[in-house]
């Protein structure tokens, strides 16, 4: 017998609210049958309207609340908070934090399946858990003959027009903003998707938080920037902390922000940042963390978690430009790094060469293909440290782990779900998980970070 489905669309309905999605809705429930809404928080009572009704969930719209959670606070900017990726603006930062640590508990216990974990609370930002990333790629259009520039309302590519984030550092607001203003007075068009007309198509900025020094990329669809010379010669004028004006080419109808020609037009080719100690180089297709004060935060953690005496050999898998290896060939004997990406490779080599690390080595390929090879010429690494994409570890990966067998593993998550699924696949194959630290690399967003111990059984 089918279950009735206790509302429809456009009811109005009084709810309680008892959780948070992964995404930051609140989650109300009529009769059992799931309702997920924006805005809404644990605890509080509130009218929502039904907008959509699936077989086994819907979805609706806060219309009032009638008590609220002593975790709400106003919304510093409706824009923002829509568009701008804040999903937890209204909720305070303490608020934020627990619920962070809540969800990487659940997901521990329900896709994990482990049930005794000691998970530490969470590591929050101890400054203003505001204005902290240190990079933006915003897209340009056109509104009533002048250039805009912020961000796309969800599931559409209208531009919403906003003169700053408040995630961004003020130095990246500030560049954005000066560059889409001096563009828009020089007369350079904004890219037109449907036509697959017009120039500037996106304004990237990077900021080196100890350094000072200011990246600056203009993406565009046509090979020449028109008026280049006075551009470049304004934006220096207007940006003092500028070291670096880039101009990169994307040509193709796609939705891929960077295009495969870059060109420096004035400076320098790369800015430098500091993560602790070790100094880096950021080009503008470099992956570095975009918040570098909790980067040093989870980083140390990871490198606690190796236990490093000086005497042992450690594997970074997933290691990108070899932040997290520079940062463990301070205590380690050797670190070995892989990485897919053959870019990321050479900036790893750069890197290492910049601080003067010399006991690293770095390796281009997949994971599950290069270890297997290290292990059978003779390195037995006994600490090995993993910090996959979004999606987590390739499951190949995660036998070739089980099989070479090493002492520790140090896992490093952006993910908590795919986190869970792997570490229920190495506990199965003889691994124990022993601690989990979040941390909170993203303020105000759903998103957080993890970096776990596992001891082979």
């Amino acid at each position: 017998m089918t279950k009735t489905i206790p509302v429809k669309k456009n009811d109005y309905i009084d709810v309680v609210f008892e959780d948070l999605t992964h995404d930051g809705a609140g989650v109300a429930k009529v009769e059992g049958f799931p309702l997920f809404i924006p805005n809404g928080l644990p605890g509080e009572k509130a009218q929502v309207k039904v907008i959509k009704v699936n077989k086994g969930y819907g979805f609706g719209r806060l219309i009032e609340i009638y008590e609220k959670s002593p975790y709400r606070v106003d919304v510093l900017s409706s824009e923002i908070h829509k568009y701008g990726g804040c999903q937890l603006e209204h909720i305070s930062y303490e608020g934020q934090l627990k619920y962070k640590e809540n969800q990487v508990r659940q997901v521990l216990t329900r896709i994990g399946k482990l049930e005794n974990v000691l998970v530490h609370p969470i590591l929050g930002m101890d400054n203003n858990p505001w204005h902290y990333r240190n990079k933006a790629q915003v897209p340009v259009g056109e509104k009533d003959g002048k250039l805009i520039a912020g961000f796309f309302k969800p599931r559409s590519h209208e531009i919403v027009d906003t003169d700053e984030s408040l995630i961004q550092l003020p130095e990246i607001n500030e560049a954005v903003q000066a560059v889409k203003e001096i563009c828009n007075d020089l007369g350079i068009s904004a890219y037109q998707e449907e036509s697959h007309k017009g120039a500037l198509r996106h304004i990237m900025a990077r900021y080196g938080n100890q350094t000072g020094e200011l990246m600056v990329v203009l993406v565009t669809r046509t090979e020449d920037i028109p008026k280049k010379n006075k551009l470049v010669e304004e934006i220096i004028a207007r940006l003092p902390k500028v070291k670096s004006i880039v101009h990169n080419v994307n040509s193709k109808r796609t939705n891929v922000i960077l295009g495969e020609k870059t060109t420096v037009l004035w400076g320098s080719e790369v800015i430098y940042d500091f993560i602790g100690d070790v100094r880096f180089a950021i080009s503008p297709l470099s992956f570095y963390q975009v918040n570098p004060v909790q980067t040093k935060v989870l980083y140390d953690k990871a490198l606690e978690y190796a236990g490093l005496s000086g005497d042992e050999s450690v594997i970074d898998a997933y290691c990108g430009i070899g932040t997290i290896s520079l940062f463990l060939a301070q205590k380690a004997k050797k670190v070995f790094g892989v990485e897919v990406v053959p870019e990321a490779i050479e900036d790893a080599k750069r890197n290492a060469e910049l601080n003067g690390i010399t006991n690293v080595e770095f390796a281009a390929g997949e994971a599950e293909v290069v270890i297997p090879k290290w292990y059978k010429g003779g390195n037995s690494a006994e600490v090995l440290v993993v910090d996959p994409p979004r999606k987590g570890c390739d499951e190949t990966f995660l036998q070739t782990i089980i099989e070479m067998k090493p002492k520790k593993v140090v896992y490093v998550s952006c993910n908590p779900a795919t986190l869970a699924r792997d570490l229920r696949i190495l506990e199965d194959g003889g691994y124990k998980t022993v601690e989990v630290q979040p941390v909170d690399m993203f303020p105000q967003t759903t998103h957080v970070e993890c970096c776990v111990l596992l001891k082979l059984r």
